[in-house]
Formats: C-alpha cells, structure tokens, sequence
C-alpha cells in the first residue's frame, strides 16, 4: 500500500517538516515556530496531510533533542497513552547526525530529515 511519508523535527528556532510520496518524490516543505499553540496541530496536520491525498501517513518525529524538549514543543506529552487513527502511524525517533548536507531549493538542508524518513518510515 502507498502511503505519504513525514518526518517532523522541532528545534529551538524551528520545526520543519518534510513530506514525500516514496523516498524521492517531494510534496511538502515547511518551516514552523517551533511550539505548536494547541497540542492537537500534528495530529491534526498528519490528518489532513493523509485526508487530502487520500493515502495513509507513516510519520517519523524526531523527539532527542539537545535541549530534551522537542517533544514538549510539539505537544507530544499530550499522546501519552492514545492509539493513532488509521490514517496516519508516528514512529518517535531519535535524532541522527547527518553525515553531509544539502540545500533544497534555498530553504536549508533537509537532507537528514529526508534520510531519517527512509530509515525510519520506510522500514
């Protein structure tokens, strides 16, 4: 079955996110505050993401942080203990080193992210 890959990585300054229809074909780019303002956005925006292509989400949200709480500013602490609907499964990974970068298209290297997807959401 097809489904949408997503990897979701809060920093201090920023979350991006990155969103591909197998490992190559790119349909979303973004860059976010790095707090969600209601702790039912990603659940929601994976929601939509799977509504509006009509495939399921196989997502990977980077949760190690150096400062430990991406996971707070995601609103990830609100999870605790919920099953995931059918339209979307989230995998919380730890993050990697990158071993090089890359630019895409001027807004910054998502290459570790993209690499984090096809470790994590692809296996």
């Amino acid at each position: 079955m097809r489904s949408l890959w997503v990897g979701i990585d809060s920093r201090r300054y920023e979350t991006r996110i990155l969103a591909t229809a197998g490992p190559m074909e790119t349909i979303l780019k973004a860059r976010l505050l790095p707090s969600v303002s209601h702790p039912r956005a990603v659940p929601t925006l994976l929601e939509a993401l799977a509504l509006w292509q009509g495939i399921s989400v196989r997502a990977a949200v980077v949760v190690d942080d150096t400062d430990g709480s991406s996971g707070t500013r995601l609103g990830l602490d609100s999870w605790a203990g919920r099953v995931a609907p059918p339209l979307y499964e989230v995998e919380f990974v730890p993050r990697r080193r990158p071993h090089h970068r890359d630019s895409l298209d001027g807004m910054g290297p998502f290459h570790d992210l993209r690499q984090l997807m096809m470790f994590e959401v692809a296996r």
